[in-house]
């Protein structure tokens, strides 16, 4: 990896504060590039990667975007996130002198739509619960209670591997969890989850943890270590199949259906904001084109004159 790669990563997570996935995203994103520049030069950088960048343009950004759409056949989203990427760090060299001119300041993007998050229904929901409780095993009641918790609470899996015993209160009904850009937020739950993780503390996360008894993480595997986000992706797909769910569901499907349910049942959008840790409303608004007639409901409710 170039070097001035790896400076902008490092600023990225110590001066902005984004998280190692986000670092991760980029890191692919700018290797790719960087491979695309190799080609181009034949692999000769005469050893200083700072002169390879100076000489990057409009027109060899535009035939790598070219690169990515016909090549490699890549979706307008996707294409759209890697010439972010690419701003940014060419923003970072800018502001840095690591080159006098910024070339991605004219570069266009893919004009992309917003993709609305899909959800489950709340009778599907109820059912992949139910079909892990059934399990009767130790990992089957942790598998459940992620699932309680990811829809109790409208954690993302990164926060959710996160978790250690100590940030949970039972007492209270609440979690505590760092989110995106370092942010702590409290999530609160409601009586049934908070009833099956305090039974999962109680005995199924002491049968897994075994001799590890120091070991911190609040899930962990048939080992006693902490679960990764892999393993909670490959959960979610498992019970799905189990419950006959036909729609592909990933963890974030629970965190769009725990803010969809609660518009729908008359929560308001500041206050899940707030419950999902989005820094501006506007991201939040996506879920009112999920809710049946939320938005006129609003509108009925607030205008004097309604």
């Amino acid at each position: 990896m170039d070097r001035t790669i790896t400076s902008f990563l490092q600023h990225l997570i110590v001066e902005k504060g984004f998280s190692r996935n986000t670092s991760d995203a980029y890191r692919n994103d700018l290797g790719q590039f960087w491979e695309f520049l190799q080609t181009q030069s034949n692999g000769h950088t005469n050893g200083n990667s700072s002169q390879v960048w100076a000489t990057v343009d409009i027109n060899i950004l535009n035939k790598y975007i070219e690169d990515l759409r016909v090549r490699k056949g890549y979706r307008d989203t996707t294409t759209a996130r890697k010439v972010a990427s690419i701003k940014s760090f060419f923003s970072f060299l800018s502001e840095n002198s690591i080159i006098t001119e910024d070339p991605t300041e004219s570069l266009g993007s893919p004009r992309v739509g917003r993709t609305l998050p899909k959800f489950l229904p709340e009778e599907d929901v109820t059912t992949l619960l139910d079909t892990a409780y059934k399990s009767g095993t130790n990992e089957g009641h942790r598998d459940a209670v992620i699932m309680e918790l990811l829809y109790a609470t409208g954690l993302r899996v990164g926060e959710l591997v996160s978790l250690n015993t100590a940030d949970i209160d039972l007492s209270e009904s609440y979690i505590r969890c760092m989110g995106k850009g370092s942010k702590e937020r409290l999530v609160h739950l409601y009586p049934k989850a908070l009833e099956e993780l305090r039974r999962y503390l109680k005995n199924a996360r002491v049968a897994l943890l075994g001799h590890r008894r120091a070991e911190p993480s609040l899930f962990v595997n048939h080992r006693g270590e902490r679960l990764t986000r892999q393993w909670v992706w490959t959960i979610l797909k498992t019970y799905a199949q189990k419950a006959g769910i036909q729609q592909n569901i990933t963890p974030h499907t629970l965190r769009h259906s725990f803010a969809t349910h609660l518009l729908q049942n008359g929560a308001s959008l500041r206050h899940v904001q707030e419950l999902l840790g989005h820094s501006s409303i506007s991201t939040t608004q996506v879920y009112t084109h999920l809710t049946n007639g939320y938005v006129q409901q609003e509108y009925a409710k607030s205008h004097p004159r309604a």
